[in-house]
């Protein structure tokens, strides 16, 4: 059984690393606002467009760089979860239902 924990854990660590390679992209105002992030949410770049960094869209960017964060940082919990299940089925192929779908 400690095996079994042991080789969890390791496999937890393997994932994690993985996932810090995989960069996820969530965009608004079509693509006026890029945010660029890994799969383990940690945001690596904020592109914005020059049309956006006028100060009369000021309002406007901050709420699109919200939006565009946020769709970064979902996509990357999706492809942390799907790693994740991956990695467990492998592991423990009759547990994996138990681990989402």
């Amino acid at each position: 059984m400690f095996d079994k924990l042991g080789q969890a854990k390791q496999m937890a660590e393997g994932v994690k690393a993985k996932l810090d390679t995989i960069e996820v992209e969530g965009e608004a105002a079509n693509g006026k606002v890029k945010v660029i992030a890994t799969a383990n949410r940690k945001v690596k770049e904020i592109i914005i467009t020059d049309e956006l960094l006028k100060a009369e869209n000021k309002e406007e960017l901050q709420d699109l760089l919200v939006v565009a964060t946020n769709r970064a940082l979902e996509t990357a919990e999706n492809v942390s979860e799907s790693e994740m299940r991956a990695a467990m089925s492998s592991m423990m192929p009759g547990l994996s239902g138990l681990f989402g779908k």
